[in-house]
């Protein structure tokens, strides 16, 4: 066989390839169950992609529902919209931090100090659930590469902004319904947990 015959074999075979990856591709996007719904109709989105550097997505949160405010230092206001409980064993918590003040704000003091999480830079990795009754404390969780799974890059908060957060907890015992949130430099707020 001659290098042309080699090389327009090769070539086609490659389109071949090509063309099956780009079909199973194509058939891979949807499901095809529509669960039974319109599919004319919008679908909500789970989750709202987040304006930090890393591109972190967070759960969806109503933001007109609070079950709890914070007010801080600096005239910071920390508004929670829900902790919810989910299957997995972990409880997510959904809220908005604003800045009532004159200064731009960074949270510096609200990281954890673990040298773990290190690498969670203006996050709210340092929050907590506290569980009064069964006196146990429940930190924010971290992945495998040491980053908390929480939202990140909440520096440079400028006067009359507002930015959506979450932080996710493993969950306490389903027979608890109320926990303390707290957030360094801000005082504790009672919490219900839904879910």
């Amino acid at each position: 066989m001659s290098i042309r015959h080699t090389t327009k074999a090769r070539r086609g075979a490659a389109a071949a390839a090509l063309g099956a990856a780009l079909a199973l591709a194509v058939a891979g996007c949807g499901s095809g169950d529509d669960g039974g719904k319109d599919s004319g109709s919008p679908q909500k989105s789970p989750a709202v992609r987040t304006d930090d550097e890393q591109g972190e997505t967070e759960p969806a949160a109503d933001s007109k529902k609070v079950i709890g405010e914070m007010k801080g230092p600096k005239n910071i206001v920390v508004s929670l919209h829900s902790a919810v409980r989910d299957s997995g064993g972990f409880v997510t918590v959904n809220g908005t931090v604003t800045n009532r003040g004159n200064l731009l704000f960074n949270p510096v003091d609200w990281r954890s100090t673990e040298v773990e999480l290190a690498k969670s830079r203006s996050s709210v990795s340092g929050a907590s659930l506290v569980d009064a009754k069964g006196k146990k404390r429940y930190l924010v969780l971290r992945d495998t590469d040491g980053q908390c799974l929480c939202t990140t890059g909440l520096s440079g908060l400028k006067p009359n902004e507002s930015r959506p957060f979450f932080a996710q907890f493993p969950a306490p015992p389903k027979s608890v319904t109320e926990v303390d949130f707290q957030l360094p430099t801000m005082p504790s707020v009672s919490i219900k947990l839904s879910g």
